[in-house]
């Protein structure tokens, strides 16, 4: 595995600035798989047990978050009008530059995947991947089989803009909440393919991303830590 400098590690996970880790290294505050290292420079792998100041430090290239996303948050870095999703988590991974992974309007709740892993969330947004995200939906009107039939045909608004088929599965005791899987992600899509049949959805929240499903345990708010093989179960 490729080695890299002992303080760009630290700097690396968020924990410390650059002058920071270089500190805590020469006064002998880092250890590495238990022996301190007293050299910055010194070479350390990425799979090596880091301790700086007494806590264990996440040296992994990239990370992956999972976060239920609250309502009244955004999925972008700053906005004026509503805080973004990154402020919900601690210090060290707003340093490290996390970042949402496609986007959720303001009012929409659910799975929202947060890394600093470019490529990887160029994969999961890329129309070519048509990675299939998987909505809750309550309506103002019950749905009806007419609405999926129209969703599964493909839907031109009336300014033109064309969505790709969609699959709208209607609760049985509740006409008024359902499903819709789409596979692109536009802006509004959802909305917009619902108020195409005549109706408006009041509440909208997101449960699958691909093969990656929202935690159930995960509360309004929470976030947790993914291993790589469980974020990259979105392309299965």
């Amino acid at each position: 595995m490729e080695q890299e400098r002992l303080d760009k590690l630290l700097a690396g996970s968020g924990h410390f600035t650059r002058s920071e880790a270089k500190a805590l290294i020469l006064a002998g505050a880092v250890t590495v798989d238990g022996v301190p290292v007293r050299r910055p420079e010194t070479k350390v792998s990425r799979a090596a047990r880091v301790m700086a100041g007494g806590q264990e430090i996440d040296t992994a290239e990239f990370v992956y978050y999972m976060l239920n996303k609250p309502a009244g948050t955004i999925c972008a870095t700053e906005d004026g009008a509503y805080p973004a999703v990154t402020s919900l988590l601690p210090r060290h991974l707003q340093a490290r530059g996390l970042f949402p992974v496609g986007r959720l309007d303001a009012d929409v709740t659910g799975l929202v995947i947060l890394t600093d892993d470019g490529a990887f969330a160029h994969r999961v947004t890329a129309p070519r991947s048509e990675i299939e995200k998987v909505y809750e939906i309550v309506t103002d009107l019950p749905l009806d089989l007419s609405d999926a039939a129209r969703l599964a045909a493909g839907v031109t608004m009336p300014d033109g803009t064309a969505y790709r088929p969609a699959v709208l599965a209607i609760t049985a005791d509740d006409p008024c909440r359902g499903t819709v899987t789409v596979t692109e992600g536009k802006f509004h899509e959802v909305k917009n393919l619902i108020s195409a049949c005549g109706k408006r959805v009041m509440a909208m929240r997101r449960v699958s991303i691909g093969g990656l499903k929202l935690d159930d345990n995960l509360q309004i708010g929470e976030y947790k830590r993914m291993e790589k093989e469980e974020a990259f179960a979105v392309f299965i």
